[in-house]
């Protein structure tokens, strides 16, 4: 299906495992291509499919530590960004799913009490159990301290009340894990004041009142809590333990984010290249123009530098110490900006059939918009990179 410049796998960045981990992936992506796109089918149903097709390949099992099934002895974090780097050239609902499934399961993984982890993780990692991560809000997106669903102590339960917006997998997930205030008045306790959940979606008082349309084909919407009660020990970690389970699990998960770009501009440069080859314009190949070398050049040169962000913060976060913020942030930034400026390049190279509907780049400009938004938009992290750079 694609043909894709793997000779980034030479770094010193990677192992051997990694590199099998690549090539069995890629190959396994060409040969269920068709089934990852899911033309034609309604996205809750791709999810749930897709998910499924993810978990009997067994490639779900990345997102777990060995001791729970998985491969390595701890999560691997440049498995993953591997993982979504592949992905997403071929599907970014695919990708999505992927994603999602992995902010399901990492604060289980990194929180989790082993009885949560002995409910949850198995069905997540065979794709059984569709997971959610509920942080957004009307109100509190980029600013987290901000946040209003509360959950009120009765007894051996919490009774949750609020509302979560822009939440990926929203009507279609088994289960969310979901960020609620436990603390004083939001303002007072700031990001203190959190707790984190895990909650089943068959919980009565738990709904999804709104499908949120977006330009990606992607599974969003509102989840409202109207005095849903989980039982306390559904809680990861401790009462005020919320923030750190958000801000652990992005440490994880947001340099994925920037794999994911990076997967999306390969295909684009890899359609590009093909096209510019084999395009006739003026009685020669488009590639013979200089001007179209130019941008080949280009493109190449952000597909690159994306790369050595992102395997620099994983292998950073797997190799050199647990918390990769700075790393993290510049490899998201860096490579979802970049790929939105490599695709635009392929729509423009591709002129007229560029802006076509259903288009492999037509695809990739509406699939790449929201990764410069999720996880933090690319102004939160200049600002996290900036305080980083400056010191606190």
């Amino acid at each position: 299906m694609m043909n894709i410049n793997n000779a980034f796998l030479e770094w010193p960045f990677f192992e051997d495992s990694h590199r099998r981990l690549a090539s069995d992936l890629e190959a396994w992506v060409n040969t269920h291509h068709e089934a990852l796109a899911a033309e034609g089918i309604d996205e809750i149903t791709a999810v749930r499919a897709i998910a499924k097709r993810l978990g009997d390949g067994g490639w779900l099992r990345y997102l777990l530590p060995q001791s729970l099934g998985g491969p390595h002895a701890r999560v691997d974090v440049r498995s993953l960004c591997i993982a979504r780097d592949v992905i997403a050239r071929c599907s970014g609902l695919a990708d999505c799913t992927f994603a999602m499934q992995g902010l399901g399961a990492v604060p289980i993984v990194l929180f989790g009490s082993a009885t949560q982890q002995a409910a949850y993780l198995p069905r997540i990692a065979d794709g059984s159990c569709i997971t959610g991560f509920c942080l957004s809000e009307v109100e509190a997106g980029s600013d987290v301290s901000a946040l209003r669903t509360r959950a009120q102590r009765d007894g051996g339960d919490f009774v949750l009340n609020g509302r979560k917006t822009w939440i990926s997998n929203a009507g279609a997930a088994d289960a969310y894990v979901v960020f609620a205030r436990t603390g004083e008045a939001p303002r007072e306790s700031g990001s203190k004041g959190l707790s984190a959940f895990v909650v089943d979606a068959s919980t009565p008082g738990l709904s999804v009142p709104e499908s949120i349309q977006v330009v990606a084909p992607h599974v969003i919407g509102t989840v409202a809590f109207d005095n849903c009660r989980v039982p306390a020990s559904q809680m990861l970690g401790q009462p005020g333990d919320g923030f750190k389970v958000a801000m652990s699990t992005l440490d994880v998960m947001r340099s994925t984010v920037g794999a994911a770009a990076l997967g999306f501009a390969r295909r684009a440069l890899a359609e590009a290249r093909q096209h510019v080859k084999a395009r006739q314009v003026f009685g020669q190949a488009l590639a013979q123009f200089q001007a179209t070398q130019m941008r080949i050049a280009d493109m190449a040169l952000e597909v690159d530098t994306s790369a050595l962000l992102v395997y620099r913060a994983a292998w950073t976060k797997d190799t050199l110490r647990d918390r990769v913020t700075l790393e993290a942030s510049m490899a998201k930034l860096h490579a979802t900006e970049a790929a939105q400026r490599v695709i635009d390049s392929a729509v423009q190279l591709f002129g007229g059939l560029g802006v076509t509907v259903g288009s492999t780049v037509e695809r990739l400009y509406r699939e790449i918009r929201p990764l410069r938004i999720y996880e933090g938009t690319s102004e939160i992290q200049k600002l996290i990179i900036s305080t980083q750079v400056l010191g606190k």
